[in-house]
């Protein structure tokens, strides 16, 4: 675990005060700079010591084997895994020729500070080498948003107490020796040196390599360039190899003259384009970053920032550090997806190796969301590579006796990567997620070309698979079963309900679109014949209800399974499928992470009030959460049914996860659907924000700990600003208007930059359910009952 107290609150940045070598693959993790093309851990300039080195391209892998101890029809044959790129990072120096390494001499000072309104990484330190030479460092990083393909480091040293030797060595690295991977199957397969030379140069102060991956045939360039300001007399040359880049530059200072180097890195990949090109484009990236100058890179990015937290930030009063947790999340998020630009979002973004750095259904069901509301072109990025790996979900389908397409569980190209199919490809409820992204970005922003193009294809070819895969049965109900979903404690069930309801979702969203742009679904082949039958499919889809309980089931007989024994089951053995055989699991009522809870978030409109009480109630004694996915989901609904502390919990649960290493795997990189998750505990829990039927509306209410809630949301062109407080809810909408919106179920017409300010309805006191035991969330204040857990 992270101590908190290592990080200061604070609550627009990361401040850490003091480096803890044991902790080095947690921050590097917490500190990466990303814009959703390029991904840099927060590794030490210097590059030694390091927890685990990376530099990341999105989309960029390399294939590798699936071995299967007895393979079938339909095994995928091959993954795809993230791979760590040329390091553009790497500036190595020499003090009065004694490597600057913080394990040697002594470090007297050392600070980072994750900048979130600047968008930059900075590093103070004073270091005195074993030859007892003092001097004081300073570094700036940054990964451009506003220059998709260029990052940029501003590289600062003065000697503290007397001339000194200097010598910086910039270097762009390919082929990095990576440590060993842990077992653990969250964790990337390491490949080793999997980039093959073709080109390299070096030039002045500019340098390049060129190389591309043995297998997957991917070509990368990797371009560096200069600035070096010192007063004193420096000597400058530089060199290259196969693998290296390097420029040194050397100069004896004085105390109060410095050297200052600034770095520019362009990197850029394709599947198609020829070396000449590569070198080209990243050549050309290079000269325009240089061309706006330091300067310039800093002043863009503020710009981007200041524009950004414009229309998404979300203000906490009362819980300082929650409101740093949430910026944290938020600005991870942005840097998760802001220039993806037809590239996936994985769900450790690109911030470490973690999941080998695929794509799963956390991005459309949790990532996407937030960015809706707040950067919504990096929605239409994201689905537009939906899009793009159809034909592949379109053959994986066919391959799978069915028709229209099968989305992957996890991938990198838009292959199927998961060689365990129980919870890969049975878990089909992908597909409808992938559709309830599309409805709720069309109908967010308004965009009619997406929505006649990209949307209306998504839309068809997701809604056939459910007709293939289903079937009515002698009650003439639509059955999908032998499914995996979202729990994955519960493979191949019949009639999961929440998959159920997002395909019921799904199949009526698509014959709306079908009338909507009849045209283009003709040239979809859609007839009238098609629609009548989503439709039909649609109406009577099976939701199972166990009667004698008053709650509807996750899957159909899912009741009727023994319950798991908690009591005997002990703390140190959690995560439960590292403990237990998944026949064990699968065969008992014991939840991995929210299903039916969460099917309650996404199709609110299809159970009463009541129901999501009584449902809430059964299954939180069931829920382990060894998932990252589920505390927000938790928290959303225990803010809807009354329990606002609980909610609470939860909220800090998924704000922290990261902060504080909850889960034991920060080291791989962050958690982005649980970082979105603290922006949806807020926004849809307290904020009780919904989306039915084109409209959304607003149930908010606080928890006692909290004296006030604001938010932006972006809808349709207009920035609606809701602001919380303990009896009143204050709505603001800018851009234009009217806007129609729900509170607290009654009609709301908000004109432009007339704030209606409407009393908050206060929850009905519910006592607070249980949990399995030892699976509570820790309590975020002290209770009344001291022998109650506290934080």
């Amino acid at each position: 675990m992270i101590e908190r107290p290592g990080f200061p609150v604070e609550p627009w940045c990361l401040r850490e005060s003091r480096l803890d070598l044991g902790l080095l693959a947690q921050t590097e993790s917490l500190f990466a700079l990303c814009n959703g093309h390029i991904g840099w851990r927060g590794n030490l300039e210097e590059g030694e010591p390091h927890g685990l080195p990376g530099s990341y391209l999105n989309g960029f892998y390399e294939r590798r084997p699936l071995p299967y101890g007895e393979a079938g029809y339909g095994f995928p044959e091959s993954g795809q895994t993230v791979i760590n790129i040329t390091n553009g990072k790497l500036i190595r120096l020499l003090v009065d020729d004694e490597p600057f390494d913080v394990r040697y001499g002594h470090l007297r000072s050392h600070e980072r500070v994750l900048d979130f309104q600047a968008g930059v990484l900075r590093r103070e330190l004073e270091w005195i080498s074993p030859a007892g030479r003092g001097v004081a460092i300073s570094s700036v990083r940054l990964v451009s948003f506003t220059q998709r393909a260029i990052a940029a480091i501003c590289y600062d040293v003065e000697p503290l107490d007397g001339p000194t030797r200097i010598v910086v060595q910039s270097e762009l690295v390919a082929n990095e020796q990576l440590p060993l991977a842990r077992r653990d199957p969250r964790v990337s397969a390491v490949l080793q040196s999997p980039l093959e030379h073709e080109e390299d140069a070096a030039d002045g102060v500019r340098s390049l390599l060129v190389h591309s991956t043995r297998n997957s045939k991917l070509r990368l360039a990797a371009a560096m360039d200069h600035l070096v300001d010192c007063e004193a007399q420096t000597r400058q040359y530089s060199e290259s190899w196969p693998d290296l880049a390097r420029l040194t530059v050397a100069a004896r200072l004085r105390p109060g003259q410095r050297l200052r180097l600034v770095k520019f890195v362009a990197l850029g990949w394709s599947g198609t384009r020829s070396r000449p090109a590569m070198r080209d484009q990243v050549d050309g990236a290079l000269t325009a970053a240089v061309q706006a100058g330091w300067d310039g890179l800093i002043a863009d990015q503020r710009g981007y920032l200041d524009d950004f937290w414009r229309r998404a930030d979300v203000e906490l009063d009362g819980d300082l550090e929650l409101q740093q947790a949430v910026r944290f999340g938020l600005y991870h998020v942005l840097q998760s997806g802001a220039r993806s630009e037809g590239r996936a979002i994985a769900a450790k973004g690109l911030t470490g190796p973690g999941y080998d750095g695929h794509s799963f259904w956390d991005t459309e069901t949790f990532v996407l969301p937030v960015l809706t509301y707040t950067v919504p072109e990096a929605v239409s990025g994201a689905l537009t590579w939906r899009h793009a790996t159809l034909r592949k979900a379109m053959r994986r389908a066919r391959q799978l006796g069915l028709r229209g397409a099968a989305f992957p569980w996890r991938t990198i190209n838009g292959k199927e990567c998961s060689a365990y199919w129980p919870a890969g490809t049975a878990a089909f409820h992908i597909n409808a997620d992938i559709a309830d992204a599309v409805i709720r970005y069309a109908d967010v922003t308004g965009d009619q070309d997406f929505a006649a193009g990209i949307g209306i294809e998504l839309l068809v070819q997701t809604a056939r698979l459910w007709l293939s895969l289903g079937h009515f049965d002698d009650r003439g109900r639509f059955r999908i079963d032998g499914i995996t979903g979202p729990d994955e404690y519960s493979a191949l069930v019949d009639n999961n309900v929440y998959t159920n309801l997002m395909a019921q979702q799904n199949l009526q969203a698509a014959a709306r679109a079908a009338e909507e742009f009849g045209e283009r679904a003709r040239e979809l082949s859609v007839t009238g014949k098609e629609i009548r039958a989503w439709r039909a499919a649609a109406d009577a889809m099976c939701v199972p209800y166990d009667e004698k309980l008053g709650i509807h089931q996750q899957a159909e007989d899912f009741t009727s399974h023994q319950v798991w024994d908690f009591a005997r089951t002990s703390p140190d053995q959690y995560p439960l499928q590292a403990f237990f055989p998944y026949f064990e699991l699968y065969r008992k009522q014991v939840i991995k992470q929210a299903d039916l809870v969460l099917a309650m978030m996404m199709r609110p409109e299809a159970f009463t009030a009541e129901q999501k009480a009584r449902n809430f109630d059964y299954y939180e004694k069931l829920t382990v959460r060894d998932s990252s996915l589920s505390a927000s989901t938790q928290a959303v609904m225990a803010a809807e049914v009354g329990h606002l502390d609980l909610a609470y919990d939860y909220l800090a649960e998924t704000a922290l996860i990261d902060l504080t290493d909850f889960q034991d795997n920060v080291r791989d990189g962050l958690h982005m659907a649980a970082l979105a998750g603290s922006w949806i505990a807020v926004v849809a829990g307290f904020g009780g924000m919904r989306r039915q039927e084109g409209m959304h509306t607003f149930a908010p209410r606080l928890p006692p700990a909290l004296n006030r809630l604001a938010f932006t949301i972006g809808l349709r062109g207009l920035a609606l600003r809701v602001e919380i407080t303990a009896g009143a809810a204050t709505y603001t909408v800018s851009g234009g208007g009217p806007l129609h919106i729900m509170h607290h179920g009654s009609p709301v017409t908000l004109t432009a930059d007339e704030p209606q300010t409407l009393p908050v309805r206060p929850a009905e006191p519910r006592p607070r359910p249980t949990q399995p035991a030892g699976r509570a969330p820790i309590w975020r204040q002290p209770r009344p009952d001291s022998r109650l857990p506290q934080p």
